[in-house]
């Protein structure tokens, strides 16, 4: 491999990998701020900033797996012989690697902020009758019940069979 092309690539890899070791580090603590240039940017995950968390958190160990991958890539070909095949190898396996386990990163927190979404939208919320001023009832469905409990619950009134 021309020397050239191997420092130009080990350069790309080392850069790759610091940067998706930092991106996976701020996802799995919650510390990466929903923006549209970093992190798992999907419709789903930009849609609240909860699922953008969830995403990037989910997401954080293949993204990180892909940045360790590509720091030992680049280092391996900063540091190896300039002849024969290995550097040629160690180069694609090592790109190949990062972008595979960055994708599957990607996918993984795509499919946590759809199901975040999802599980959003299917929560219960009060969009029965107002409960008025009773805030230990909560919200009642239209028949005055609240969510979750059995019909006639509330009145004391229940079914014997």
């Amino acid at each position: 491999m021309p020397t050239t092309l191997r420092l130009l690539l080990a350069a790309l890899l080392l850069l790759a990998g610091v940067v998706l070791v930092v991106l996976a580090v701020l996802g799995a603590t919650g510390r990466l701020p929903r923006n549209r240039f970093a992190g798992v940017r999907t419709a789903d995950s930009l849609r609240t900033a909860d699922a953008f968390a969830i995403a990037n958190r989910v997401a954080a160990p293949p993204v990180g797996a892909a940045g360790a991958i590509a720091l030992v890539g680049g280092t391996v070909l900063l540091v190896l012989d300039r002849t024969g095949a290995a550097p040629w190898v160690l180069g694609a396996i090592a790109l190949v690697g990062t972008v595979v386990l960055a994708g599957l990163g990607g996918a993984v927190g795509a499919r946590a902020a759809a199901a975040a979404i999802a599980a959003q939208a299917a929560a219960p919320s009060c969009g029965g009758v107002c409960a008025g001023c009773d805030l230990v009832a909560g919200c009642r469905d239209a028949t005055g019940t609240e969510p979750g409990s059995e019909p006639g619950a509330r009145t004391g009134l229940t079914r014997e069979a």
